[in-house]
């Protein structure tokens, strides 16, 4: 039996939080989005009416749930602990300049995250994704988190998840990944919601 493949993948990276837009560490801390964090994912409602989708998984933190139901799909979400975000352990909270002030050219790729994940854990969770992901069929939605989904992207592609430093994903972004005949690609990556002239005031992507 020829294997499942499924159509595209759509990434979202949640809206914006207070400690995303301040370069904040946040992984398994459960904190909302900003009002423009929430503004911004209003922007999903159009591709959740115009696009059939076959299944639509969540990470089970509030930020991502709350963009999905935001999106119009809260009735239809199926949660995915292997979608929550790296858990960055002692570094929860605070920024990279802050870490480096202990660590010299600490970086999440490189080093690792005392009491958290390691690297190896992350890819392990996204290799998980990617063999579900790849045993369906038609359109799936992903609603996750920026450090997560960088990881993702990589092990779909067939890349060593440290490769996740070069794709950079700011908060309120869609991406989508698919194939090229049968090879795993990338169709867009880390576009915002919005592509008419800013209705909602951006600030610079929160990238950690």
């Amino acid at each position: 039996m020829a294997e499942a493949i499924p159509d595209q993948i759509y990434l979202i990276r949640h809206g914006e939080t207070e400690w995303a837009r301040d370069g904040r560490h946040t992984g398994r801390t459960d904190i909302p989005l900003t009002d423009t964090g929430r503004e911004q994912a209003g922007f999903l409602l159009p591709i959740f009416d115009d696009v059939k989708f076959s299944r639509i998984f969540s990470s089970p933190l509030q930020r991502a749930l709350e963009t999905a139901k935001l999106a119009g799909v809260g009735s239809r979400l199926e949660l995915e602990n292997d979608l929550k975000e790296w858990d960055y352990g002692d570094y929860e909270g605070i920024t990279t300049q802050q870490i480096r002030e202990r660590v010299a050219g600490w970086t999440i790729w490189t080093h690792p995250c005392p009491n958290g994940e390691r690297i190896e854990e992350v890819s392990q969770r996204a290799d998980r994704v990617v063999a579900k992901l790849r045993s369906l069929e038609g359109h799936i939605a992903i609603f996750s988190h920026g450090h997560f989904l960088r990881v993702l992207v990589c092990r779909w592609i067939d890349l060593p998840a440290d490769n996740g430093r070069h794709f950079l994903l700011g908060t309120s972004t869609l991406s989508i990944l698919g194939y090229e005949k049968d090879v795993p690609a990338i169709k867009t990556w880390n576009g915002p919601l919005i592509t008419a002239a800013c209705a909602v005031p951006w600030r610079r992507p929160s990238v950690p």
